[in-house]
């Protein structure tokens, strides 16, 4: 099928999707089930994403099977789904067009002229929502695609009315060259996904092929704190404004300031002018720089500065980015998406920035080939912690390839501890929590699945 017959599926068009029950999948169905488009997918499991689809009138399958397609006019699938899935074969047997995610996605976005994406190792959701809620501060609706949940937008996904799309755009797999952005940000560019890239020169040859897909008269937004960024646009003939801490940037921050809760207050400049002063409701100074990213990009929109302001002001974070649970026998408890060592990093440091007794760190490795090319890496970021829990790699795409596990990563870490399941993490926690303290679930899987327990142990209590 073409980016034509994309751009023009008709109302009562049928388009089924295989594993639709991910967080862009997801998005992607809602979007056509708004057009009218006829919607249907599978799934290993029900979730509330999948419930939300339902709802919405979209037919719904648990499991995978040939007989879940009937006959549409379109098969998406992710890139989780391998060749022998049964219903990438009866697709095929029946002659139906069969298309992955990134191309639906890429397809889409031609139908909107002002398109901004979200790309980079690190911080793509958090800078992707914080741009949603100043455009929506802005007024010029929107329509939103998250790799995460933002309470603004009532989930991962938005559906506006007017000629701004705003996205995500994952590396993985090339996926993002597929896509041909106005606005094309790039927040940093680390070794990551090597079970598909071969190094980190392959990684920054694929960014800077995506780099050249930036629309003409459009802009790249790119962190020139990065020496990889630098490095991958180094001799693109394409209009750029960079960020970062350095003055010589076209966008940077000035006069830092942390409160007692890790959140930044910040000076503002363009090119040498202070802009305004700002204070995050997000910890960090990463966020920091993702603030950066979301002001160049939405300069460039022609965004006002208090538009700019107000958006930043009242941002209040995304689910599983830096997210606070709830409090267990006087502990806070905090989870965090981050599943590299360097957003690991920057999540740590900006628990260090709160006040506190003690941290208990519990970490879920994302995927078995991440673990394995960044296990020194993992030991280190991990090494002066006190409290460092590892459960079970989360395998997600992978099989298990043997060559690492979490109790090898956990032997190496100074005051690691290797427990296998939630259910023993929780209960060690309980155990050994207090007031003051704090417990931070770090993972891309299901880790925080751990604060929940604790939080039932908590009411049960208190019943």
């Amino acid at each position: 099928m073409t980016t034509f017959d994309i751009l023009h599926l008709t109302k009562g068009a049928k388009v089924h999707f295989i594993a639709i029950g991910g967080i862009s999948m997801s998005g992607l169905a809602e979007i056509l089930l708004k057009q009218g488009v006829s919607v249907s997918g599978s799934d290993i499991k029900a979730s509330k994403l999948t419930q939300k689809l339902e709802k919405m009138g979209a037919e719904i399958h648990i499991g995978h099977d040939k007989n879940n397609v009937r006959d549409p006019d379109l098969v998406v699938y992710s890139a989780a789904i391998k060749p022998d899935n049964p219903e990438i074969l009866a697709a095929k047997e029946k002659n139906i067009p069969i298309i992955d995610r990134a191309t639906l996605l890429g397809g889409i976005m031609l139908g909107f002229n002002k398109s901004i994406c979200v790309s980079g190792t690190h911080g793509k959701t958090t800078t992707t929502s914080m741009i949603a809620q100043i455009l929506m501060e802005a007024g010029v609706d929107p329509t939103v695609s998250l790799g995460g949940e933002l309470d603004a937008i009532g989930g991962n996904i938005r559906t506006g009315n007017s000629e701004y799309f705003l996205c995500e755009a994952c590396e993985y797999c090339g996926s993002f060259l597929k896509f041909s952005p106005l606005v094309n940000v790039i927040l940093n560019i680390e070794e990551d996904h090597l079970d598909y890239f071969k190094d980190i020169n392959h990684i920054k040859e694929t960014f800077k092929d995506y780099a050249l897909k930036t629309r003409p008269g459009g802009v790249i937004v790119a962190n020139f704190d990065d020496e990889n960024v630098k490095s991958a646009l180094c001799g693109i003939q394409r209009d750029i404004y960079t960020f970062g801490f350095c003055e010589n940037c076209d966008f940077y921050a000035k006069n830092i300031k942390f409160n007692a809760f890790g959140n930044a207050t910040f000076d503002v400049f363009e090119k040498g002018k202070k802009l305004f002063e700002v204070t995050l409701k997000v910890p960090g100074q990463h966020n920091v720089l993702n603030a950066l990213a979301a002001v160049s990009a939405c300069k460039f929109l022609g965004i006002s500065d208090a538009d700019i302001l107000k958006g930043l002001s009242v941002f209040a974070g995304t689910h599983r980015r830096f997210e606070i649970k709830g409090s267990v026998k006087g502990a806070k408890i905090i989870d965090d998406y981050a599943h590299h060592p360097t957003e690991i990093e920057a999540t740590l440091n900006a628990v260090k920035k709160i006040p506190h007794k003690r941290r208990f760190l519990v970490f879920q490795p994302h995927t078995y080939t991440r673990t394995l090319a960044l296990f020194d890496e993992f030991v280190k970021v991990f090494e002066n912690e006190e409290h460092v829990i590892i459960c079970d790699i989360y395998s997600a795409r992978e099989a298990d390839n043997h060559l690492v596990s979490s109790k090898d990563l956990a032997e190496k870490i100074p005051n690691g501890m290797y427990l296998a399941t939630f259910s023993e993490c929780a209960k060690y926690l309980w155990d050994n929590i207090g007031e003051g303290d704090v417990v931070l679930t770090i993972g891309a899987g299901d880790v925080y699945e751990v604060g929940e327990i604790l939080l039932k142990y908590e009411c049960a209590l208190h019943k």
